[in-house]
């Protein structure tokens, strides 16, 4: 019998692959927010951001680094109470789900849907909260994960099924909720938000993220080793063969 697998979760020695997740994508993610902040001159200090799909608050932590004034929205209650009690005050922390946001007659600089488009079932709805929570002139980023056979090996298969590397609840991700970047844009451009770029990532050595997904499966490192152990870097000029960053903004 393997270890518990389970999301947001407190047990001792359960694993949460979503948390292993966002401590490995931190870097990359805030690497591309800053790189298109600048790319649009726009500095980031007194402006408002919006995390949706913020976990335990790792992301939303980071950009408020930045300077900016943070909101996350997660629809774990398990995750928002360890993001409130793990933060430093700098961001209001909140249980709510992409598809039914709140906040409403609010808008923000910043929005970030981390770990959200490849979980919904309800793409267009998502989508149609995000064109209403972006001000004019703000920036929408993302990540995702592509469906390729690649990404299906990985993630349907790598990450949900094999023993060995199994880090993710069964049915977290399915073929259906991967999508290209083509249907990605697509989705946006119908709520008039115009896809920019993406920007594929990945880790720099594969064998490093085999290696540190088996460790922490027989418990011989926790999660921050692996994010040690496996270096994710920008891949700009790449082909998204699994996950890729992207970001849009209003159609003028």
């Amino acid at each position: 019998m393997g270890p518990t697998i389970e999301l947001d979760s407190r047990a001792a020695g359960a694993i949460d692959g979503r948390h292993i997740r966002a401590l490995t994508f931190q870097d990359v993610r805030l690497e591309y927010v800053t790189s298109v902040l600048n790319r649009h001159k726009i500095a980031p200090s007194g402006r408002t951001a919006l995390v949706i799909g913020s976990g335990r608050g790792l992301l939303a932590e980071g950009l408020a680094r930045l300077g900016l004034n943070v909101v996350a929205l997660d629809p774990s209650p398990e995750a928002t109470a360890m993001a409130e009690e793990s933060g430093t005050g700098a961001v209001q922390y909140m249980t709510a789900r992409a598809e039914n946001p709140g906040l409403d007659g609010a808008s923000f600089d910043v929005l970030f849907y981390a770990d959200t488009f490849e979980i919904t079932d309800d793409f267009d709805r998502v989508v149609a909260h995000a064109a209403r929570l972006l001000s004019p002139d703000g920036v929408l980023f993302y990540d995702t994960v592509n469906r390729t056979p690649v990404s299906r090996l990985i993630y349907l298969g790598a990450f949900q099924a094999l023993p060995q590397t199994r880090i993710m609840p069964r049915g977290r991700y399915t073929a259906a909720r991967l999508r290209t970047p083509a249907e990605v844009a697509s989705a946006l451009a119908a709520h008039g938000l115009a896809n920019e770029d993406i920007c594929p990532f990945k880790p720099k050595n594969v064998l490093d993220l085999v290696k540190a997904t088996i460790a922490r499966r027989r418990g011989k490192v926790d999660d921050r080793a692996v994010k040690e152990m496996t270096d994710f870097v920008l891949e700009p000029k790449g082909k998204p063969l699994v996950t890729y960053l992207g970001h849009a903004r209003t159609k003028h």
